[in-house]
């Protein structure tokens, strides 16, 4: 029996993205993908438990363009020492329009567990590129961002193969993050 005890060794995360057309039909699911639990989440995980006044809980889910260079040997994988999204100008869904579950196996639960589910939809002309710093909907990273001590801190990253989001389609994306 090991005396070693690895409590951050379980911490995960998975997406799931879902995308639909004008008229509501599934176009694709491309079903569910590990994602990184970047360093930051730990340092605002311990935060939160140390009771600092200055952590807060989700902002929200930033999306971006990543690089068109990531188009043709795919991207890179995500890590857990990323800071922010390689998309200097994401677009962020904001947490008021999340919806975050707890998790029971794969039930939704009233009571607290270790496994948060949030679901973000990026409905017709979200994000609304093209724009000044974008020039097509192409989406191929993404993160969940968190306060801590003021700063916009990433908990959650994950780069994936382009999803080019017309502006008249939607995509659901549906995070578990098991702690």
């Amino acid at each position: 029996m090991s005396t070693s005890e690895h409590p951050a060794g379980r911490l995960q995360g998975q997406y799931r993205d879902v995308l639909f057309d004008a008229a509501g039909r599934m176009v694709w699911d491309h079903g569910w993908r590990s994602n990184a639990i970047v360093g930051d989440c730990r340092r605002l995980l311990a935060s939160m438990l140390r009771g600092a006044p200055a952590s807060t809980g989700l902002l929200g889910l930033q999306v971006g363009a990543g690089l068109s260079q990531w188009d043709g040997a795919g991207p890179p994988p995500a890590t857990a020492v990323q800071t922010a999204l390689v998309d200097p100008h994401p677009y962020t869904v904001a947490a008021a329009n999340l919806r975050m579950d707890f998790l029971d196996s794969a039930a939704v639960s009233a009571a607290p567990t270790n496994r948060l589910q949030i679901q973000a939809t990026l409905g017709p002309a979200v994000p609304n590129w093209p724009d000044t710093n974008h020039i097509s909907g192409n989406l191929r990273e993404f993160g969940l961002v968190a306060s801590l001590d003021g700063t916009t801190v990433l908990v959650n990253y994950v780069t994936h193969p382009v999803i080019a989001k017309d502006p008249a389609s939607t995509l659901q994306r549906t995070v578990w993050l098991t702690f």
